[in-house]
């Protein structure tokens, strides 16, 4: 025990001398000057900056406005106090007073910068989310245009003191990567949590903007974050703005699609809206905005081994053009991804599926890390009354309908199966468009690559003028008489 402890000890000491040379690194270099706003969770990351040595160099102003009337006073009043609506308007503010009271002295040999962060951390009676938002808004250069960086933590530790240690850590990290990464964001990324682990810290958003910038696409950074597993997913809206989930899914029922989307179909769209319509029928649901998601999965992503980001970003860009919200996960298994979204909001959440999907849902494979097998994922995944839509499945050969009333589920899971049917767990989608039932996305890839036009009537307007324009897909088939529909298709 003496000597684990020894060693906690040793690791500990070397991630302090790691976070203080980069503080001090920050502090030694002449051209960096700000201020640092931190509310909630205290001073903890300019606490870094004073103890590393040479502050004076850096600091202009470091301040902790905890009390809420007097956060108001200075920033304006904010409907939640740790938001991202509350640490805009503290990097706006700060860096702006500096550049006014400061650009005339030393602004042609200085970079300004302030740092901010609102974090609301394990309170003394515990209880409380433990997270919180930190941004540094910088110049690059003197007398640069601005550029910014803004993130989101969870904070994982159980104690309080821990928690503040570690948001300490990546308030640094943040504050050297900005300065030291800002020509390579990616590598800021990947330094976000130097001194810490995903057990202590995640970052489930980050966005960046601003002049040093101008060429990332933050859907990019936001990928990363889940494949480095810094978060378990990351989410963007159909502008392309980063969003962060459990801000955006407050208070809104959830309504989730998975899929490969290899392009979005119009059996994928027919699908959402039968769901919706169902599930907006349920009392706790009728009158209130439903969120609706595409999901797609890092296993999806990485199917063919590496990340194609190309194909990654054709597949959001697509959604994108159906004004879809995007989530991509680390939560293959579909417990996972029920308890996460369950993290986001308390109303209710529901899943849409076809029939083929359902049946693989029942393979016992996937459940044998866990204890308690498939009894305990479905346990997991019913547990807050969630909801799976099943969407038929048509055989093309023979004309055969799948629905959730006639799956063929293994004989002894049917009683499992009859149960979630029964309770209404499980839900059948009648409400379909027959003409969406023989579309599948495989086959709409093949006739692209065939140069078979009749792709274009299985998927959305707006898909096949983005396959098209940007010529997805590999779609290289020119819109001429020497190119017509294959008769014997």
């Amino acid at each position: 025990m003496l000597n684990l402890q020894n060693r906690m000890i040793e690791s500990s000491a070397i991630k302090s001398v790691e976070t203080r040379q980069k503080a001090l690194s920050v502090n030694l270099d002449a051209r960096r000057y700000g201020t640092f706003a931190e509310i909630g969770a205290g001073q903890e990351v300019v606490r870094w900056f004073f103890r590393a040595g040479a502050a004076s160099g850096t600091i202009a102003k470091s301040m902790s406005a905890y009390d809420m009337q007097v956060s108001d006073a200075i920033y304006g009043r904010a409907g939640r106090y740790v938001c991202r609506e509350r640490l805009q308007a503290m990097l706006d503010q700060e860096h702006q007073l500096n550049l006014d009271r400061l650009t005339e002295i030393r602004g042609e040999t200085s970079t300004f910068f302030a740092f901010a962060d609102t974090v609301a951390a394990r309170g003394y009676k515990g209880g409380s989310e433990c997270h919180g938002w930190m941004g540094i808004k910088f110049q690059a250069h003197p007398r640069d245009e601005d550029s910014q960086v803004i993130i989101h933590v969870r904070m994982l530790d159980n104690e309080t003191a821990l928690q503040q240690e570690a948001l300490g850590i990546v308030g640094v990290n943040l504050v050297y990567g900005a300065f030291a990464f800002n020509h390579e964001p990616e590598l800021l990324v990947d330094s976000l949590l130097d001194g810490l682990t995903t057990s202590r810290i995640e970052i489930d958003m980050i966005e960046f903007s601003g002049i040093a910038f101008r060429r990332v696409d933050n859907r990019l950074m936001s990928l990363k974050l889940v494949e480095l597993g810094l978060s378990g997913a990351a989410m963007f809206a159909a502008n392309g703005e980063v969003l962060q989930p459990s801000e955006f899914l407050y208070r809104k029922p959830i309504l989730v699609e998975r899929g490969s989307f290899r392009p979005v179909c119009n059996v994928n769209l027919d699908m959402l809206q039968c769901a919706h319509e169902k599930f907006s029928e349920l009392p706790a649901v009728k009158g209130k905005e439903v969120a609706q998601i595409m999901e797609i999965t890092m296993r999806n992503l990485k199917a063919q081994g590496e990340i194609d980001r190309r194909d990654f970003l054709a597949r959001v860009d697509i959604m994108a053009s159906c004004g879809m919200n995007v989530l991509i996960s680390d939560y293959f298994e579909y417990y996972r991804l029920a308890a996460y979204l369950s993290q986001c909001t308390k109303e209710k959440i529901a899943i849409t599926m076809g029939a083929g999907s359902l049946r693989e849902l029942f393979d016992e494979k996937y459940y044998t890390e866990l204890a308690g097998g498939i009894l305990e994922s479905f346990g997991r995944l019913f547990k807050n009354d969630l909801k799976i839509f099943c969407y038929p499945l048509l055989d093309n050969k023979t004309g055969e309908l799948t629905t959730c009333e006639n799956l063929e589920i293994k004989p002894e899971l049917q009683p499992l199966y009859g149960y979630l049917l029964g309770r209404g767990g499980i839900n059948n989608l009648d409400n379909y468009d027959k003409e969406c039932l023989g579309i599948f996305s495989r086959d709409v890839l093949r006739k692209i690559g065939e140069c078979d036009l009749s792709w274009e009537r299985m998927v959305p307007p707006s898909v096949a003028r983005v396959i098209k324009d940007r010529k997805f897909f590999d779609y290289h088939c020119p819109e001429d008489e020497n190119c017509a529909i294959p008769t014997n298709k």
